[in-house]
């Protein structure tokens, strides 16, 4: 073969190996550049909402209420306000002080932020007294009533009120605790008299009680360090604990877990998070769903509708829970015809763990 056509045939070589190479390349460039339709919607989800300040805040931190924000979070991002993004959050708690309650709502309401949510009684009543003109979402309040944040007509006290309530009849509480402790003629009732909802569960119950032949016997917590020692001194008077969602209690039901266990005293709860945390068991919502529906609520105020045109809401659906672990410290023991109906927290546990 001569020089000439050997520098041809290595020319042509050459170029076919750069256009390839270029395809390759541009290839590689057009997928880089490509964008992910999944990730194209999440955006747009995103950017097509205007950014907007939400300010949260609950009494006291604990899970039961730490659920419930969570789930109006995620509601929020499920729907476009994302937190970091196009969703400013200031949460704040007032660790169970009702003096810094009011310091927080006076706060919020100098910030003036789209919307304030309040999580708990005390934190709403405080929220309400603070402001006239910012949206209000109250949650996690068994007595709107009681709590004056609605009349006796469901109508909000304020034209810039709204929220979510579960005021769960007591009945079914009573028919829970007297299939769990058949022999019960005196239910314990710990509670907080500063939280206008737990007043009012023990009225319901002294109202409800004699008609099933049961006695109620209330004892005080006015701070969460009391828990423990309400708890004790029920001690040989009562057959089985109740608590409602009452925060002082909840802040510390550790020690009230604890205590019934040294006296054999089954604790019935009418939350998910205090069976988990110790107590025989509850009739009660989801928290996390109460949260989503609470956030259903919020975004329809983050998205310009007025509040005055959004009805308070109940939420009722009840959930058994229960633990047969906490039951046998508790000194009792829960039948196959309850635990079939119930959501057992040892076994998801025991899932979670794996």
């Amino acid at each position: 073969m001569s020089q000439n056509k050997m520098t041809f045939a290595t020319t042509l070589r050459l170029s076919l190996c750069g256009a390839a190479i270029s395809a390759a390349l541009g290839l590689t460039a057009c997928s880089n550049n490509a964008t992910d339709p999944a990730a194209t919607a999440d955006d747009s989800a995103t950017n097509d909402k205007p950014a907007k300040t939400l300010a949260i805040t609950q009494i006291v931190e604990h899970p039961s209420l730490d659920e419930m924000r969570r789930g109006i979070i995620d509601e929020l991002a499920d729907n476009g306000y994302v937190e970091g993004q196009n969703l400013k959050v200031n949460f704040q708690s007032a660790q169970g002080n009702t003096a810094t309650a009011g310091q927080i709502a006076k706060q919020f309401a100098g910030d003036n932020p789209d919307a304030i949510v309040a999580i708990s009684t005390p934190s709403a009543q405080s929220i309400v007294a603070s402001t006239k003109t910012v949206p209000v979402i109250y949650t996690a309040i068994s007595d709107p009533l009681a709590a004056k944040l609605i009349d006796e007509n469901d109508v909000p006290i304020q034209t810039n009120v709204t929220g979510l309530s579960s005021k769960l009849p007591i009945e079914p509480q009573l028919d829970n605790i007297q299939k769990i402790v058949p022999n019960v003629k005196t239910i314990g009732y710990v509670y907080s008299p500063g939280e206008a909802n737990s007043v009012v569960v023990l009225k319901q119950l002294e109202k409800a009680a004699p008609a099933r032949g049961l006695k109620i016997l209330g004892v005080t917590a006015n701070r969460p360090t009391d828990v423990a020692m309400a708890t004790r001194s029920l001690a040989g008077k009562v057959e089985v604990i109740y608590t409602s969602l009452d925060n002082n209690v909840v802040s510390a039901f550790e020690a009230m877990a604890s205590a019934a266990n040294e006296l054999d005293i089954p604790v019935i709860a009418s939350d998910e998070f205090s069976v988990r945390r110790g107590a025989t068991a509850a009739l009660g919502v989801n928290d996390y769903d109460f949260g989503r529906t609470t956030g259903k609520m919020v975004y329809r105020v983050l998205n310009g509708e007025a509040t005055k045109d959004i009805a308070p809401q109940v939420m009722n659906t009840l959930t058994l829970y229960v633990s047969p672990k906490h039951a046998a410290e508790q000194g009792t023991s829960l039948s196959a015809d309850l635990l079939k109906n119930a959501i057992n927290v040892d076994k998801e546990a025991q899932k979670t763990s794996k």
